[in-house]
């Protein structure tokens, strides 16, 4: 295994560049002009195989700075232990976009080695191009974030590196789709959904029962850490603050354990009682929390007041039509025959926040669609995590938040009776969002995998401004 790089993180005259291989190695960033910088190589400890023996993964880790304005080429090497010499292709990389600068960035969310997550990339690399400013990812990278597979050499050809560097092979409706080289050129931004935390490690074999089976106090997020050790906040990777251009972003954790069964506010007999009969939420954000704490700081800094927008990106929807909307992002609490759900503690303590500190777009994931919101404080909620798997919309339940859905204002989907349908929940249908702060809008596109000649549909244009 040699992967490809990818870039963290960047500052105002550098930025972060990792790769991994299956064996030890020393590795190097090989600049244009002739400029080699060393890079730090480690053993990943915490992947394994399907059988939970430990993977061998190494990672490549070098802090390229001393950059000046505009793009490098760069190529990364890997030098093993027999004399073998690995290189990259040549991709180039730049350090941060300087404040007040426009900027395009990506919105995406939920790949999970989905069928049409590969697709879905290509197409961004078609309509946009790679050399973005970064990529704003809402969470749900694998299946199981402790599984190397997941992130390089999955079966399916789709890991989450794969479809991500252009190294994915998937065939639909006979056209073949790599992904894109997109994060050798564009910056990640990363923060952690439920798929990227693991559950109790010594009560079960597989990896896919220690995903299943987190409990409070015995859950962690180490792999997600090691592969994404920056951008960190005070308390680490798990929340941060960056500004990118003229865009102030906020990476919060808000994700929760779950079980399918709390979304028709129903448990299983054998479960009542439990504390992990219902759900329980891996990292408080509710008021006195540090995370609310800190963020509540951050978005009153000179940095947040200063940008030309303000964005908030993290994993659960509280507003939306997908199955994973409810129950809400609350404690539980069991009454002897079942469980209550107060306060939705998103709606109740974060969205006061984002609406005084004039938040201009929150970003979240979790039910693989697409849909938005605007609430009365002018906060605009986006979900367009439809990248290749729907769990479906409940247009007739409604948001759970009580707000009403925004049809999309381009070329919407439409129902049999040709109503145009203010979602996107199609398992043929992927859809991707980009943010461009120069014309103060994000603009959302569809691609039918059923019709591979046809160009991405821009379906709608969300205004910022």
């Amino acid at each position: 295994m040699h992967s490809e790089p990818y870039l963290l993180d960047p500052s105002p005259d550098g930025v972060h560049v990792l790769w991994h291989t299956g064996a030890p190695a020393t590795g190097a960033v090989l600049l244009g002009g002739g400029r080699r910088v060393a890079a730090t190589s480690s053993a990943l400890v915490t992947l394994h195989d399907d059988d939970g023996v430990r993977a061998t993964v190494h990672r490549h880790w070098s802090y390229v700075d001393g950059l000046g304005a505009g793009r490098t080429p760069y190529r990364v090497v890997s030098t093993f232990a027999n004399g073998a010499v690995q290189e990259s292709p040549e991709y180039s990389l730049a350090p941060a976009v300087p404040p007040h600068t426009p900027v395009r960035l990506l919105l995406s969310s939920d790949h999970q080695m989905w069928r049409m997550t590969p697709a879905n990339i290509a197409m961004v690399a078609e309509t946009v191009g790679v050399e973005l400013d970064g990529v704003l990812f809402a969470g749900d990278m694998v299946g199981v974030p402790d599984r190397a597979g997941d992130w390089f050499d999955h079966p399916t050809g789709r890991g989450f590196f794969a479809s991500m560097t252009g190294r994915a092979d998937t065939v639909i409706a006979g056209r073949r789709y790599r992904g894109a080289p997109l994060l050798q050129h564009a910056p990640l931004f990363p923060v952690i959904g439920n798929h990227e935390v693991m559950g109790r490690r010594r009560r079960h074999h597989t990896l896919q029962e220690r995903f299943n089976d987190p409990a409070p106090g015995a859950w962690d997020t180490a792999s997600y850490e090691a592969l994404f050790p920056v951008p960190a906040g005070p308390g680490g990777p798990r929340w941060w603050s960056r500004t990118v251009g003229d865009v102030f972003v906020v990476g919060l954790f808000v994700t929760r354990a779950w079980r399918d069964a709390v979304t028709t506010f129903t448990e299983p007999v054998e479960r009542l009682g439990d504390p992990m009969g219902g759900q329980f939420l891996f990292e408080r954000v509710d008021a006195g929390s540090p995370q609310h704490a800190w963020l509540t700081g951050e978005l009153g800094s000179a940095a947040a007041r200063g940008a030309r927008f303000r964005v908030v990106v993290f994993h659960h929807a509280s507003h939306g039509l997908g199955a994973h909307a409810v129950p809400p992002y609350t404690d539980p609490v069991f009454t002897g025959a079942g469980y209550e759900y107060p306060d939705d503690i998103v709606l109740r303590d974060l969205a006061p926040l984002f609406a005084s500190a004039g938040v201009d777009l929150v970003v979240n994931g979790h039910s693989h669609l697409w849909n938005r919101f605007l609430d009365p404080a002018g906060v605009n909620w986006l979900e367009s995590s439809n990248v290749g798997n729907s769990y479906g919309a409940f247009p007739h339940r409604g948001d759970p938040g009580g707000l009403t859905p925004v049809v999309p204002t381009v070329a919407p989907l439409t129902d049999p009776a040709g109503n145009p349908l203010p979602y996107v929940a199609d398992n043929d249908v992927t859809v991707f969002s980009v943010l461009d702060s120069a014309a103060a809008v994000v603009r959302s596109y569809r691609f039918d995998t059923r019709h591979p000649t046809q160009p991405a549909v821009l379906f709608d244009e969300l205004p910022l401004e």
